[in-house]
């Protein structure tokens, strides 16, 4: 079968004739466009598809509800304990999971007026075409100003032509749907930058976070991990701007990149409403990453004792999925329109646009020493745990802990 274009690798058995297999994108006579090993996902059709999304979707086999095409990177979008696929037409006071409101409350954001000037960045994979449809409904749903292409506020720069012919995937679209207006709500006054990867492949994903900072992104949200290895470059993460990864969800392990000491890592926490003077209870979710690495060096702003190298996490935020936080896509062949979602993926968007709110995006916030210079500005997180050992390594408790990192914000003082 000749298309007359670069021929495409399935995830299914199929090959074009006069194409050499590579786990990747090929063209005629086995000539290497991306080096990527695929796994079989189901196959959903895209809500309205388009013609070419269509061709993309069979043709590539990534329109499927489970983020991760690539082998080995998994993005951190859990879905919510609250119920799935409410109407865009639902009251804001009826829809489950935390709102804007709530987040801004716990960790004491003042949005009025901050966020002016800002940038934040999204690096995420595949295309999602309901997105800034899918903001607008978001925004104006709990009463945040318009964020469009028309008025400048937003930007998504797609996957090009490779991009558009392997199609959507539903899954890295629940994480661009999340990631984005998670970042509306904590900094309503920031424009945004989604940048969509061609594939989820580690290098087309940090090529997609320099693309949004060539773009203007002045801090970039990230939401994937990959199993550590010896491989790690820790020096190909330093960005020139706050690069914020969450740290995965299975629990007590450092993750790559989060591990890496060029990039600020974020773990899980969970929220109760309380009668404290700040309104609220945190813990640390028992899903959160974070651990000792087995491979990058401890640097020299971080000095706990019982890990000889890099320690993640540097900073928490709400990640819960029992409650999770309000999110509407409609780009998902089941259960589109409100829904609620969790994970390290909430957390990263959360700290990425408190840090656009504090307004230190370029040369202060390189690394995340400036946090653990500032950690006393920071909500204390000391109890719960995301593991079984009884060190600071997997359970909070005073100071520094890894699933926790230094606490969670506490307006934009620590940032």
């Amino acid at each position: 079968m000749k298309l007359g274009l670069p021929c495409l690798t399935l995830a299914v058995a199929f090959a074009a004739a006069g194409c050499a297999q590579t786990g990747g994108a090929v063209v005629p006579g086995g000539g290497l466009l991306q080096a990527q090993t695929l796994k079989a996902v189901p196959i959903q059709p895209s809500p309205s598809p388009t013609p070419v999304s269509i061709v993309g979707g069979l043709l590539g086999a990534v329109t499927g509800l489970a983020c991760g095409v690539t082998a080995g990177i998994t993005c951190h979008v859990l879905p919510g304990t609250g119920p799935q696929g409410l109407p865009a037409g639902t009251a804001a006071s009826a829809l489950p999971g935390l709102h804007p409101a709530d987040l801004q409350s716990a960790y004491r954001l003042s949005s009025a007026t901050a966020g002016h000037g800002q940038k934040i960045g999204i690096a995420v994979a595949y295309d999602d075409p309901d997105l800034e449809s899918d903001l607008s409904v978001y925004r104006a749903k709990f009463g945040l100003p318009p964020c469009t292409t028309a008025n400048g506020c937003f930007t998504k720069v797609g996957p090009g032509l490779l991009g558009t012919l392997l199609g959507g995937n539903q899954g890295w679209g629940q994480e661009s749907s999340m990631d984005t207006q998670l970042a509306s709500a904590v900094c309503p006054n920031c424009k945004i930058v989604v940048v969509e990867a061609t594939s989820d492949s580690a290098a087309n994903l940090l090529a997609a976070a320099k693309t949004a900072v060539a773009r203007g992104a002045t801090v970039v949200s990230d939401s994937y991990t990959l199993s550590e290895s010896s491989g790690e470059n820790d020096a190909a993460y330093a960005i020139g701007v706050p690069f914020v990864f969450g740290a995965g969800d299975t629990g007590a392990a450092a993750e790559w990149p989060a591990s890496s000491s060029r990039v600020i890592a974020v773990g899980g926490t969970s929220l109760v409403r309380d009668g404290s003077a700040r309104g609220w209870s945190e813990t640390v979710w028992s899903g959160s990453g974070g651990g000792c690495s087995a491979y990058i060096a401890k640097p020299a702003w971080q000095h706990d004792a019982d890990c000889a190298n890099r320690t993640s996490n540097d900073i928490a935020a709400f990640a819960d999925p029992n409650p999770g936080v309000a999110v509407y896509d409609s780009y998902l062949s089941q259960s589109p329109g409100w829904r609620t979602y969790g994970g390290t993926s909430a957390a990263a968007p959360i700290v990425a646009g408190a840090i656009a709110l504090a307004g230190n995006g370029t040369g202060t916030l390189l690394d995340a020493s400036y946090i653990y210079a500032h950690a006393a500005a920071l909500n204390a997180v000391t109890s719960g745990r995301n593991g079984a050992c009884s060190t600071y390594l997997c359970a909070a408790g005073t100071g520094y802990s890894a699933p926790a990192g230094n606490g969670s914000p506490n307006g934009a003082g620590a940032l």
